[in-house]
């Protein structure tokens, strides 16, 4: 373990100064993958298909009053949105679920807009690396003390510096689509247990109740 930390202190020493800005935007990703995935772990925990059927089947059975109090004290998401669409089902049941929805996927997709980034600015920095480490290589070309190992330092500062970028940038890319591929499926729970409880809702006109002046 101490000769792999000395190598890649050695390997980030030889990267050039661009290395700090790379090695903050991964520290950065890093704590963004660690949250994700510990929130999604818990996300996993809370769902509940048995409660939910639960509350369909009240619903159906056409008691208002039990289907509420049944996802009042839920964790899970869905059955979450549920409650809120049913408790104010007064001015507008839909409208009430579409904001509950809207709560749920905003957590659920906390932090992908920053991995996004993560992933176009790491190449970037890798790329200015590349050509901070080049014009280095150029300007030593005229000096005639040490000029090869200046020329061939600042080419393998600009390939490690190419190298560290693209690796984040690949590193970051993959949990983020699998983060993207899990709201997109909790977006589909959510949007059909919505057009569930509108259905079931009309059937007994729980959707219609009038808002007394």
């Amino acid at each position: 373990m101490p000769l792999l930390a000395n190598a890649v202190v050695d390997l980030f020493l030889k990267g050039g100064p661009i290395m700090y800005p790379i090695a903050l935007v991964t520290l950065v990703a890093v704590c963004i993958f660690v949250e994700r995935v510990f929130w999604w772990l818990r996300f996993a925990t809370k769902r509940s298909v048995k409660q939910l059927d639960a509350v369909y089947e009240t619903l159906e059975a056409g008691n208002l009053a039990q289907a509420i109090a049944q996802s009042a004290q839920s964790s899970d998401p869905v059955v979450r949105m549920i409650h809120h669409g049913l408790h104010h089902r007064h001015s507008s049941m839909q409208g009430a679920l579409e904001v509950a929805a809207g709560q749920e996927l905003r957590d659920a997709g906390r932090f992908l807009s920053a991995m996004d980034t993560i992933v176009t600015l790491a190449p970037l920095l890798g790329l200015l690396g590349t050509v901070t480490g080049i014009m280095g290589s150029f300007t030593s070309i005229g000096s005639s003390e040490l000029a090869v190992e200046k020329v061939t330092g600042g080419i393998g500062e600009a390939l490690i510096a190419t190298a560290a970028g693209l690796g984040i940038a690949i590193g970051t890319l993959v949990p983020m689509n699998y983060f993207h591929s899990r709201l997109a499926a909790l977006k589909f729970d959510l949007e059909a247990a919505a057009n569930n409880v509108l259905i079931l809702a009309a059937q007994h006109g729980f959707d219609k109740v009038a808002v007394k002046a």
